[in-house]
């Protein structure tokens, strides 16, 4: 199976589920910018609920514009303010302090384009994950995929997704005594639980994942 998808930061789990059992991904290069998505925005365990980490856009979020040209706005310092959260939320887990360097090493480095920083953290997860991926790119928009060779993931949105899943496979979460379980948060929280467990986690829970 070919896995169609946007370019998403730090998707959600089983986006990444979906990943592991594909042949290939191709990234499509040819759509326009879409509110309400994944495409600027992940989400993360926290004391209280979920929280949103998204990426501001110069122009705002209502833009029409292709997903390769929506500019970063940088001024925010959003960079280090997803860091310095992430370094609050998940100082305590288990496998943090291993992926925290090179963590701190992407989220320093400045993109001027949404997409720019999308692929590296995507590419980030692929070398945490050792996975052997190839990755290629839709410059030519096709609505439609034949879906008995193609998983087109491209309409996928939170609201929907967050909440589709009747039994999600538990791992550990840091603050599940006080929140309950979240299911399908950004494949950050279950590498920061895992580590080097996670692509085995991923592939031996698949049946439940399923988009």
């Amino acid at each position: 199976m070919i896995l169609i998808s946007s370019c998403i930061p730090f998707g959600p789990i089983n986006w990444w589920a979906h990943l592991l059992e594909s042949e290939c991904l191709i990234i499509d290069r040819s759509e326009y910018y879409e509110k309400i998505s994944y495409r600027n925005r992940y989400y993360i365990a926290g004391p209280n609920n979920p929280i949103m980490l998204s990426m501001p856009l110069l122009m705002g979020r209502n833009q029409r514009t292709l997903m390769p040209e929506v500019a970063i706005h940088n001024d925010t310092q959003w960079g280090l303010q997803h860091y310095k959260t992430l370094c609050t939320v998940y100082k305590k887990s288990a496998f943090f302090e291993y992926y925290q360097p090179d963590l701190e090493r992407l989220f320093k480095t400045e993109f001027t384009y949404l997409y720019e920083f999308n692929l590296a953290s995507i590419q980030w997860v692929v070398k945490m994950l050792k996975l052997k991926l190839d990755i290629s790119f839709a410059d030519t928009y096709s609505p439609t995929y034949p879906e008995s060779t193609h998983c087109d993931l491209r309409s996928l949105k939170p609201a929907i997704n967050q909440n589709k899943f009747s039994f999600f496979p538990h791992y550990y979460q840091l603050f599940e005594a006080q929140i309950g379980f979240q299911p399908n948060l950004s494949i950050l929280d279950l590498l920061f639980s895992e580590g080097p467990n996670t692509a085995k986690w991923l592939r031996e829970n698949i049946q439940h994942l399923a988009i």
